[in-house]
């Protein structure tokens, strides 16, 4: 027997998709974790009446004896909007909301209370509208942690994709990556892929910034000054480092045969591939944090919100993994049970190929 970890859930921008999800989820509760939802009580009943999906909500107590509930239902911090909700309409009102759900649940995991944090898809403009200064989930939470550095990586399709930079404009990239930066960033990756993913020895391909790995100093000085030293730099810490390689053919099956994770320089140089080859079923992990957090691949798409074609693919893997995370770093205590069971391909308990069956 194993302890089934209880997870907190946060069910995003509130005009989005993130509380259909939550309601798909109350009628197919995960077997591998106990939820926690962040979010308005009301609001989820409503749109599981619009979705006519009617969902019963349990007040969650703030303890860890938490019962695995009966489909339909769903145990919920409550945490009131600020304005009525309504699926596919913004408002810059509820944008204190969103971040109030993401304080709350990293207060509950910082505390021990709940093992991992799942979060569903917030929207940035709406947040920065409302005169918050947001660039995205990744940084809030490390903001929220007094995290000096985090790295984001998605898993998906068999691929496990870094990235050595997040949310900036593209012009500021290059400034952006760093000798001691990469270094980090590797670090942090390879720390990951041994305690979570149970990689002794990682694997990563490293793409270059530049096209064709910069054609040797002529397209870009980057890989020479500062990829290559960074690699050579890491490369004593106990890993396998493959790079820099040019992004267009990095992501072949084989190069990718036997490798662990990729790291990308920027979001749209690796993400691409990976939600071509997992969108719906990809999950958002962000490393380094204190606490385990994962997240769905997808955004808040409005124009679904409250029409019944939402699909929670993402979010049940986002789950599946936040929870196998939680038991192989054993975080999650002793108020339940459950049978061990492996809930993502990649299992942590042994290498796995970041190729698969990828189609890229």
């Amino acid at each position: 027997m194993s302890v089934q970890p209880l997870i907190a859930l946060t069910a995003g921008e509130p005009a989005g998709i993130g509380p259909d999800l939550c309601v798909e989820l109350a009628h197919a509760q995960p077997p591998d974790a106990r939820l926690v939802v962040i979010a308005d009580a009301r609001l989820l009943r409503e749109r599981a009446e619009l979705l006519g999906r009617p969902i019963t909500t349990v007040p969650w107590d703030g303890g860890r004896a938490c019962a695995p509930l009966p489909p339909g239902h769903l145990r919920v911090a409550h945490v009131p909007v600020a304005a009525p909700a309504r699926a596919g309409v913004l408002d810059p009102a509820n944008a204190r909301y969103v971040i109030a759900t993401i304080e709350a649940a990293v207060r509950h995991c910082r505390g021990g209370i709940l093992d991992a944090l799942v979060t569903a898809p917030v929207h940035k403009g709406v947040i920065n509208d409302a005169g918050l200064a947001f660039t995205g989930h990744t940084e809030l939470l490390a903001q929220l942690t007094d995290t000096a550095r985090v790295v984001m990586m998605l898993v998906g399709g068999g691929l496990r994709v870094a990235l050595a930079t997040t949310h900036l404009p593209l012009a500021a990239v290059p400034a952006a990556i760093t000798v001691q930066g990469l270094v980090r960033t590797l670090d942090i990756l390879i720390g990951a892929l041994r305690r979570d993913f149970g990689v002794a020895r990682p694997r990563i391909l490293v793409a270059s910034l530049n096209p064709h790995a910069g054609e040797g100093g002529h397209l870009g000085r980057e890989e020479i000054d500062v990829i290559e030293p960074a690699l050579a730099q890491a490369r004593s810490h106990g890993a396998e480092l493959i790079g820099p390689l040019p992004a267009d053919t990095l992501f072949n099956p084989e190069r990718l045969r036997g490798a662990d994770a990729v790291l990308a320089m920027y979001h749209d140089q690796g993400l691409p591939v990976l939600k071509y080859a997992s969108f719906g079923a990809g999950v958002n992990v962000t490393l380094g944090l204190p606490m385990i957090r994962t997240s769905v691949d997808h955004g808040t798409a409005l124009d679904l919100a409250g029409t019944g074609r939402a699909h929670a693919g993402s979010l049940r893997e986002a789950v599946a993994l936040a929870a196998e995370l939680a038991v192989h770093a054993g975080r999650a205590g002793a108020a339940g049970t459950v049978a061990a069971t492996s809930v993502t391909s990649a299992s942590p308990g042994a290498r796995q190929p970041v190729a698969g069956s990828t189609p890229a």
